[in-house]
């Protein structure tokens, strides 16, 4: 055929090429099928793009390489060649400040990443790190795609070798809402601040089914790797909810605290809480005795511009509170000692907890 040629069916005109284009790209935002949407919801999950709509101010998300697919072939892969490859790429708007989003679709290999899933990853993680902006991913997927073999395992080399690159330039965000194993663990696990969602997200790096061939203990999914296990005994997971929109809206509510990148500062407010106002409150909350204990937590609210701040880790080494919060409008870091907890000394995980913050 030459290039004068036109193959069967395909339209001749600019008109009916474009006609086309809009069609294919309406298919790749409805996804792969209703049914698969409808299986996704049933698990009291969002698909990836609903996930998105809620980070990124309206109307600001831009989506790149929507029309990616895998070239893999056997095992049945060159008869299923889905837009996307299952994972939505792209940047938005959180607040008005560029944040750069990546969000695997669990409707489309279950979330597994490919060879052309990882290169868009990459893509995209190296866009941020130029750009100088934050990156989150929103992860609900299997793990490396087996069939596409060890190319899909250099997918998560190159992912790991990113995040390590990009460690204390920009902020890396990773949301938690499905099943995640294998890399799709260890790369959360390298990042700034991870989110769980209790009952929906799991992270381990393989799964109970392994577990019980290896070791013959029997363990639920939430039970090896949950929410609640990594919020409370492994430290893995800063922030755990009970649902994707309050998640959601507390990943926009971080965000808000953090700066673009290690040459910024992060925003500040104006606020309403003037900064020298006393404090008498602070006579009461605090004892004289200092064999007394006390709850460290309401010391920082009276303190803190209209008692609000975000705290890290609040489940894990209690002894110690890492939290965010405003003074006159800008943020500031707080590392304090809890006396309810074990009388505030630190113990190892306290000591961890407290460095890890400080060094973020």
């Amino acid at each position: 055929m030459t290039v004068l040629d036109e193959a069967p069916g395909e339209p001749t005109d600019a008109r009916g090429r474009v006609a086309e284009l809009h069609e294919i790209r309406a298919q790749a935002l409805a996804g792969p099928s209703e049914k698969a949407t409808a299986a996704q919801h049933a698990k009291g999950k969002l698909t990836a793009r609903e996930r998105i709509e809620l980070l990124v101010d309206p109307g600001s998300f831009r989506e790149v390489e929507q029309l990616r697919r895998h070239r893999a072939t056997g095992f049945g892969l060159e008869a299923k060649k889905p837009y996307t490859d299952g994972v939505i790429t792209g940047w938005g708007m959180v607040e008005g400040r560029t944040v750069f989003v990546y969000a695997h679709d669990f409707r489309i290999f279950g979330g597994a990443l490919g060879e052309a899933h990882a290169t868009k990853i990459h893509k995209i993680m190296d866009m941020a790190i130029a750009a100088g902006a934050p990156l989150v991913s929103l992860n609900d997927g299997a793990g490396a795609r087996i069939q596409e073999g060890v190319s899909a395992l250099a997918g998560y080399g190159g992912i790991f070798q990113r995040n390590t690159k990009a460690s204390g330039v920009i902020p890396q965000i990773s949301v938690m809402l499905g099943p995640c194993a294998g890399g799709a663990a260890y790369s959360p696990a390298l990042t700034d601040f991870v989110f769980m969602v209790r009952d929906t997200s799991q992270m381990f790096i393989t799964g109970p089914d392994v577990v019980k061939a290896v070791t013959g203990e029997e363990i639920t999914q939430n039970g090896l790797g949950g929410a609640d296990v990594h919020a409370e005994t492994s430290g893995v997971c800063h922030f755990a909810y009970d649902d994707e929109e309050t998640c959601i809206a507390e990943v926009r509510y971080l965000l808000s605290l953090l700066p673009q990148n290690n040459r910024e500062n992060p925003p500040r407010h104006e606020s309403s809480d003037p900064a020298d106002r006393r404090s008498d409150v602070l006579l009461d909350l605090v004892p004289a005795d200092g064999n007394r204990p006390y709850d460290m937590a309401k010391v920082i609210e009276e303190i803190v511009d209209d008692g609000e701040y975000l705290e890290v880790h609040e489940r894990w080494a209690r002894n110690i509170i890492c939290a965010l919060a405003r003074l006159d409008g800008q943020v500031v870091g707080i590392v304090a000692n809890q006396p309810q907890a074990l009388a505030g000394v630190l113990d190892i995980e306290a000591s961890e907890k407290a460095a890890r913050f400080v060094q973020m």
